[in-house]
């Protein structure tokens, strides 16, 4: 499966639900009740009807599916789930769901020795102790594998072998 569809699947079952309700009842209300009710697009061709009763309303849907994915995307990556859905819903012109997109924090790193989360930058695990990622001997806080010295201490690192790279756990 690819990563799209995979990041689909998380939005829950509840939003989709309300999604597809509010999509058929708009473009049932557009196409019966406002059409013939509107002397300007009564006189509208049948496709143009269709096009209009069914197409805005898809923006009702896509809104209502975002909102479900910030609220369960939020949730597994450890944040307040509650804050980013009520400023999803509620900032205009969906400003909520772009500013979640920004300040959204990655995703927390699985421990290969205990399985517990962890923060994405953690160099230890706070549960087991294990190494996540490579840390600075001297001040102990994560470091890039391509770093010739600490940037937080100041002290030369050593290199890391391409073999030991391969062994740790994806970021």
């Amino acid at each position: 499966m690819n990563s799209f569809s995979d990041e689909i699947r998380i939005i829950p079952r509840t939003a989709w639900v309300i999604a597809l309700v509010a999509y058929g009842c708009l473009s049932s209300v557009l196409m019966f009740v406002a059409m013939p009710q509107d002397p300007k697009l009564s006189h509208w061709p049948l496709a143009g009807q269709i096009a209009f009763s069914f197409g805005i309303p898809l923006t009702l849907l896509v809104s209502i599916l975002l909102i479900g994915y910030v609220n369960a995307d939020a949730r597994r990556r450890g944040m307040r789930y509650v804050m980013w859905t009520l400023l999803a819903i509620f900032l205009p012109n969906m400003l909520g769901i772009i500013l979640y997109f920004v300040l959204r924090e990655p995703m927390p790193v699985r421990c290969a020795k205990c399985g517990r989360l962890a923060g994405p930058n953690f160099a230890f695990c706070p549960q087991c102790g294990a190494q996540l990622s490579q840390a600075c001997p001297s001040c102990k806080r994560t470091v890039d594998p391509g770093w010739q010295r600490c940037a937080y201490c100041g002290v030369a690192l050593k290199p890391v072998s391409p073999a030991s790279q391969m062994e740790r756990p994806n970021r």
